[in-house]
């Protein structure tokens, strides 16, 4: 199996069409070894168009959600992150490698490890991984410019607005049924925010019910 001419493929058949057309994004892309993120048993569809579960409710949504999430997040060389629920690090390389520093948290042990170990292999030093649970976001360095969070979720915490910056965003995901959920961006005002639809997820992961 060719993985990397795998990879060219998804993002000529998947993302270029669906305009993601960011030449960071892109590349962020096609130097990320999605594979090295998932178990044997998935690497024959990892660069396909498809979800991946990595454990109980919670896995990788499609190659072009995750790209569009970055698409829209408009990561800045210079701005400050927060990845919430980084399961294995793969989204969180992505990331790493548009931003200037990354925070990353998951509430399961095995994943912060993991994503230690990814962060290592991927040659990641703007990273920091805590385990931390998914609704307090990480207080101990705020602000941030941006914050993520790309599993669907039934309740979203509006206390995290108090974690980004005047101007910053948030993008997350709002679990609506089982099978759909709807992805939104959120920017900060002074004494508001705007909440703006992004695009629809069919897909059955959710971080809290």
């Amino acid at each position: 199996m060719n993985l990397e001419k795998n990879r060219e493929v998804m993002i000529e058949n998947q993302l270029r069409p669906n305009k993601i057309t960011n030449g960071d994004v892109l590349q962020a892309f096609m130097s990320t070894s999605k594979e090295q993120f998932i178990s044997e048993d998935k690497i024959n569809i990892c660069y396909s168009d498809q979800d991946i579960s990595i454990k109980d409710q919670r896995g990788y949504l499609k190659n072009l959600h995750l790209a569009q999430i970055l698409h829209f997040a408009d990561i800045k060389n210079n701005e400050k992150v927060l990845h919430i629920g980084g399961l294995t690090g793969y989204l969180s390389v992505l990331i790493a490698k548009l931003c200037n520093k990354i925070y990353v948290t998951d509430n399961d042990q095995s994943f912060v490890d993991s994503i230690i170990k990814n962060f290592s292999n991927n040659k990641v030093y703007n990273g920091k991984v805590l385990k931390e649970e998914f609704s307090e976001g990480l207080k101990s360095e705020e602000p941030y410019d941006l914050i993520i969070i790309d599993c669907p979720q039934y309740n979203f915490n509006l206390d995290l607005l108090s974690q980004v910056n005047v101007g910053g965003r948030i993008i997350y995901i709002e679990k609506i049924n089982a099978g759909l959920s709807k992805a939104y961006k959120m920017i900060k005002y002074k004494d508001n925010y705007s909440k703006f639809f992004l695009f629809d997820v069919f897909s059955n992961f959710y971080l809290t019910k």
